[in-house]
């Protein structure tokens, strides 16, 4: 498995653009399923978006037993429990489409085909797969994942409920307060989380949803989005569970809540771009369509900047996320050739990459959220009404920054997981940071470089953007060592340096790929977003290195450190931003969608 790169290794290896899956990638069998992902959301989602916005739960669960008709719901499940058995990249893809119209019905399909359905998938036993999984993949079920309570939010392991263990050794009781369980108001069955006695950790159980036996739901919760998904508290009140319902084994719980988060961190992700992209589609309509001083306003530059920034960040979320989810699938499959189960393959493939994923949730959320905020922006007055579907677009958005750990856990985990892996021996980080320290002792290099092939520069920009990350985090483990967890500012430096050098690497292989294939002067425009995310990447990268620099290292050190973070972020040919904007939305405004 030698020739299968590693989660964390993109800092240290060169990866080559034809080592990529890119969107352009997609195969007969994908396409069909995106376009039939797209069909049912244009006829069953998007028409009744107002009606989801009313708080009409019961279209919500309509929509889901649809979905489950057209086999939606089990793309991800193998086929011995009634699923369809695809790959990891069909499970993203059809997350990512099924999600863009509204972010109600994509909680609910979210929760249901992974936290709800997935821990049976990969941690029960044949039995509990044979008789939950069925029923859970067509629809005729539904699932809900209780993990969360009062007191246990991000810390996921100190949760108070409890679970008992009868005298007779045949059934636990469960007691105990969940808060934010989506699906709660139309699942049958709940994967529960809860401690037996004084346990370190939490252990899985699945709970039959049934009133009868001690459990009682609040009302449904008002909230700022995703309206008409039901989002409940649930009360456990000594629920009777058989211990064959116990899932994997004791302890084992806090472990299977962050693997299935580890999955539903990319696919939060994907459930983030098909959003961007109706955003981005809408607001170049209206923005041909709105006329002031007898002009459309999409031949203003202010406006088009912003369609420019729209578009640039939707195509390096989707660079990046199918990027990672193919080298999951490559990994999953080199598992199951060596002989491991298909669970065993798939936990393994997805926890290798759990840096990446949590890197996507952070940066796919934060761009969906902008992208929403510049439509309004772009609608003006008319954004902030609910007759436009901009100011929902908006609201739903903000939870993704919350769910699946926040935005600040994940940023801490990328980094925290990429020393740990460094620490194993997994990814080699130790060699580049030395090297990095003596080149910043030696005398920079005066030669003008050969940048005539394209996107030389730019790969040449994204080695050095390695080094200064290599440089500060190097330094900060130096410093730090076993204590970096307690400094938290440093860390989130880090990892905004640590995500804009995966995105903007995955934009670049996506897009020298595709003009290998198609000819440069065919894709123009997305040449102009990976120079322009670049550009901006670079920037951050700066910003926050500088800001950890100047916050952990004084003196000689610090200046020293400063040189080589000016020397590694510094362009020979500045690219001419305005003329990049200008190529990305002149084409945006003639196709007059989101046409990448």
């Amino acid at each position: 498995m030698s020739d299968v790169t590693r989660g964390g290794q993109f800092l240290v290896k060169e990866t080559k653009c034809e080592d990529i899956f890119t969107p352009e990638d997609f195969n007969e069998e994908q396409i069909m399923m995106r376009d039939s992902v797209k069909e049912f959301v244009d006829k069953e989602l998007w028409p009744n978006k107002d009606r989801f916005e009313k708080k009409d739960y019961a279209l919500t669960e309509e929509t889901m037993r649809k979905a489950g008709d057209l086999g939606f719901l089990s793309v991800a499940v193998p086929e011995a429990y009634g699923g369809m058995g695809m790959g990891f990249v069909n499970t993203v893809l059809v997350c990512d489409y099924i999600s863009g119209a509204t972010g109600s019905f994509s909680t609910a399909f979210g929760a249901h085909t992974g936290i709800g359905t997935m821990p049976i998938t990969l941690y029960g036993s044949e039995e509990q797969k044979q008789k939950y999984v069925p029923k859970l993949a067509s629809g005729e079920w539904f699932g809900a994942y209780c993990l969360t309570e009062p007191g246990a939010g991000s810390d996921a392991n100190s949760g108070k409920t409890k679970a008992v263990l009868s005298e007779d050794g045949k059934t636990y009781s469960i007691t105990g307060q969940k808060m934010w369980i989506s699906n709660a108001g139309f699942c049958s069955v709940f994967i529960v989380f809860a401690r037996i006695g004084d346990d370190k950790n939490i252990t899985g159980f699945i709970v039959e949803n049934d009133p009868a036996n001690g459990i009682t739901m609040n009302e449904e919760e008002h909230k700022l989005g995703i309206r008409a998904s039901s989002t409940r508290q649930v009360f456990f009140n000594e629920t009777k569970v058989p211990v064959e319902n116990m899932l994997s084994e004791r302890g084992n719980g806090f472990k299977i809540a962050m693997n299935a988060l580890n999955v539903g961190r990319i696919k939060l992700a994907a459930a983030c771009l098909d959003a961007q992209r109706r955003v981005i589609t809408n607001a170049t309509a209206y923005a041909n369509e709105r006329l002031q001083f007898n002009t459309p306003i999409a031949q203003f530059g202010a406006i088009r900047s912003k369609l420019a920034e729209m578009a640039t960040s939707c195509y390096a979320g989707e660079s990046a996320t199918y990027r990672a989810a193919k080298d999951i699938e490559d990994r999953i499959s080199a598992r199951e050739a060596e002989g491991s189960t298909h669970q065993d393959a798939e936990l393994k493939g997805v926890e290798e990459y759990a840096i990446e994923c949590s890197i996507l949730k952070v940066a796919v959320s934060e761009d969906v959220q902008n992208c929403a905020d510049e439509g309004i922006q772009i609608f003006g007055g008319m954004g902030f009404s609910e007759d436009t579907p901009m100011e929902s677009a908006w609201r739903d958005a903000r939870i993704a920054r919350i769910y699946e750990g926040t935005n600040e856990i994940n940023r801490m985990l990328s980094v925290g997981m990429l020393i740990k892996k460094a620490m194993k021996g997994h990814v080699d980080l130790l060699g580049p940071a030395t090297k990095v320290g003596e080149e910043l002792m030696g005398i920079p290099s005066f030669d003008t470089p050969d940048f005539s092939e394209l996107f030389a520069e730019e790969k040449d920009l994204i080695v050095r953007l390695k080094k200064a990350f290599m440089m500060v985090a190097g330094s900060a483990v130096q410093k730090f060592g076993t204590e970096l967890d307690s400094h938290q500012q440093i860390l989130m430096s880090a990892s905004d340096m640590l995500i804009e050098i995966y995105m903007a690497e995955s934009t670049i292989l996506r897009t020298e790929k595709l003009a290998k294939k198609e000819g440069e002067d065919k894709v123009e425009e997305q040449i102009a977003m990976a120079r322009l995310y670049l550009y901006q990447a670079v920037d951050i990268v700066t910003q926050k290195g500088k800001e950890a620099i100047i916050s952990f290292v004084e003196g000689d050190e610090q200046r020293m450190m400063l040189m080589g973070l000016r020397r590694f972020t510094k362009y020979t040919n500045m690219p001419n931003v305005v003329a990049l904007k200008e190529t990305i939305t002149s084409k945006l405004v003639a196709k007059n969608e989101y046409c990448f």
